[in-house]
């Protein structure tokens, strides 16, 4: 590592010969492996971007010109370019290097970006703002990387109708063609950037031009870049450029992304012409790691401790996951129901579809990193006779809010939402974290929620959801493995009572993956003499009457979920009862509304107190204080 050792800041780059620069290039693929696969974290997507970094930062000046990386998982060659080195060793651990651009860390990052799309957006933005502000002359300009399937996003596009209405917009906009997102992109437009990749005439001929000219002594070379315009009438014939032209943006490319002297010199032309430039890159994901590239299901986009030569997971475990069972129930539902399609945004092996793909290969649709779309197509598949699953991300359903709301709700079509990676997901940080949606979908009229609290209610409640052919469904769950299962002790009119003991004094409501915490924390209780119920109220929304008539018999009733505190299920029971004029005191336990720093997800519960030990204490403590004086020694046990 002798080279990169040396590189501290991006300026150390600019004084490296070519045969350096190539050196450095595998040392940080040798870097990146060697700490990826200690760590976890996002592998094949940097292992691509080696030279488009190097070139980036030789080219132009960060922070100065700023970066904005789409997604933001695409920047760790950044961070290792930036003096950030050391901070690998943490990699997405509590305290250590976020997985993500962040202000926190550096100057050199400009935007938090880890949801896809945004880039182009930023970049337009920051660009006005120097078009405003920086004196007549300026050479700064804003450079984008997107990429990894992030130009498959509708808000890409429209980004890109403006950045090409205005002429003198100081913004590169470097695409990292790749081909993929989780797995291959799909498309239109992949299809189309496929035919620049892969169309076998272009880059023979203009090799051909190439080496001819350049023949021409003294103006060779000279005489080869005043005919690097040829190139556009050549790509007209051969690999037609008609999309980005007709746009009005100047188009570079498409070169090969590991070739750093021809990135380096596109990005030189690009920063000469002054308004806005798209240079297209094709990369491999994966670069340089051939397990990674071996591996066909993602290339390694993410990746958790494995073997840095034979890319083998460390560690092996036989134990269920929540998206293992939804894909075993989807087949069945399948087979049960010929009106069930699948819909996804390029989440088809992560959200656990590719079982179904496998099976109905016409009933599955992967529409790209596009969310709204997926959520209105869905909607008008209902309004066809068909009932849609779309599974996503919960943090991802964010960007669909409206659709869910106006097109989907408002026309009441029969679409079921499969939201997984639930509540606090920890490693990959603030944006990742599926804390928002119970809250935001509590808003919608007509709209049914739950949150199983273990296989066999996942089951129960996909089967349910494809028979609510009048309002949208949805079905939330955790990335953590899947919980046995807890059977109910008896049931009341649609709640499922799964503990009880005593007098009527605390009720335990829990939602989803937290019904186990629940369960721990009344064992905490009883074996302190207090009078404990838990309930699981099933379908958290709309609100069970029974739910009501419950919580009206306890003195306190105590909420639990993995969600956001405001405006979350605790929140809406707490209306509810007002509403009724019941005067019981509810306390709702969930995750503070605010951005949480990643770490593990036990650590992240343990800091925002949410855990048995901090619920089970509160409890104590209120009928303490209510039925006798209070007991330090009883109160500290529960610590």
């Amino acid at each position: 590592m002798a080279l990169l050792e040396k590189i501290t800041r991006p300026a150390d780059l600019r004084a490296l010969t070519p045969d350096q620069l190539g050196r450095l290039a595998e040392e940080i693929r040798v870097f990146l492996i060697d700490h990826v696969s200690r760590t976890g974290g996002h592998l094949g997507p940097n292992l691509g971007v080696v030279e488009l970094t190097l070139a980036m930062h030789r080219v132009f000046s960060s922070p100065e010109d700023p970066f904005i990386f789409d997604t933001g998982h695409q920047s760790y060659v950044h961070k290792i370019l930036t003096g950030r080195q050391a901070g690998f060793e943490h990699l997405r651990q509590g305290g250590g290097l976020s997985g993500y651009p962040s202000r926190a860390e550096s100057e050199h990052d400009w935007v938090e970006n880890s949801h896809a799309s945004t880039a182009l957006s930023y970049g337009d933005g920051l660009a006005k703002a120097m078009q405003r502000r920086e004196p007549e002359g300026s050479d700064r300009r804003v450079v984008a990387l997107i990429g990894d399937g992030a130009l498959t996003g509708g808000m890409a596009w429209e980004a890109l109708n403006n950045i090409a209405g205005n002429r003198e917009l100081p913004l590169v906009v470097v695409v990292n063609d790749n081909g993929r997102s989780y797995t291959p992109t799909v498309g239109g437009l992949a299809n189309y950037l496929n035919h620049l990749r892969t169309n076998p005439k272009y880059e023979p001929v203009l090799d051909l031009v190439r080496r001819n000219v350049s023949r021409t002594p003294l103006v060779g070379q000279a005489a080869y870049e005043m005919l690097h315009g040829v190139k556009i009438g050549l790509k007209d014939i051969l690999a037609p450029q008609g999309l980005f032209a007709d746009l009005g943006l100047k188009y570079v490319g498409p070169i090969d992304g590991h070739d750093l002297g021809q990135v380096e010199r596109a990005l030189q032309q690009a920063k000469q012409y002054g308004g806005p430039v798209l240079v297209h890159c094709i990369t491999q994901k994966g670069h340089g790691f051939q397990a990674a590239i071996d591996n066909e299901e993602d290339q390694f986009h993410s990746v958790g401790k494995i073997n840095s030569e034979t890319g083998e997971p460390l560690s092996t475990t036989t134990t269920e996951t929540w998206t293992s069972a939804f894909s075993r129930e989807m087949v069945g539902l399948g087979h049960r129901h010929d009106e069930v399609v699948a819909v996804t945004a390029a989440m088809l092996h992560p959200v656990g579809l590719a079982a179904f793909n496998a099976a109905f290969p016409d009933r599955t649709y992967d529409v790209g990193i596009a969310e709204q779309h997926a959520v209105t197509s869905a909607a008008g598949m209902a309004m066809g006779g068909l009932h849609p699953v779309v599974a996503v991300y919960a943090t991802f359903l964010n960007r669909a809010f409206d659709q869910v709301l106006m097109d989907v709700a408002l026309h009441r079509c029969g679409v079921t939402f499969v939201l997984d990676r639930a509540g606090v997901t920890g490693t990959d940080g603030a944006s990742h974290n599926g804390m928002w949606d119970m809250s935001i979908l509590q808003v919608v009229p007509g709209l049914h929620l739950t949150a199983p609290r273990d296989g066999q209610r996942l089951a129960e409640a996909l089967e349910t959801s494809v028979g609510i052919d009048e309002a949208p469904s949805v079905i939330r769950f955790s990335k953590e493995p899947l919980p046995e299962d807890i059977d109910a002790v008896r049931s009341v009119d649609g709640v499922d009572v799964l503990f009880e003991s005593g007098p009527d004094q605390v009720l335990l409501v829990a939602y989803g993956q937290l019904v186990g915490a629940a369960m721990e924390v009344a064992d905490l209780l009883a074996a302190e003499g207090i009078g404990v119920r838990v309930i699981d109220p099933v379908w958290a929304l709309p609100v069970n009457p029974a739910l009501i008539r419950l919580a009206g018999q306890h003195e306190l009733v105590i909420t639990v979920e993995d969600n956001g505190v405001v405006g979350g299920c605790g929140s809406r029971l707490s209306q509810e009862l007002r509403q009724q004029g019941i005067d019981v005191r509810v306390r709702e336990f969930g995750i503070p509304q605010h951005f949480l720093d990643h770490g593990s997800r036990d650590e992240v519960l343990t800091k925002i107190g949410l855990t048995k030990q901090q619920i089970a204490r509160f409890a104590v403590e209120h009928v303490s204080a209510n039925h006798m004086p209070q007991d330090p020694k009883q109160v500290s046990r529960l610590r």
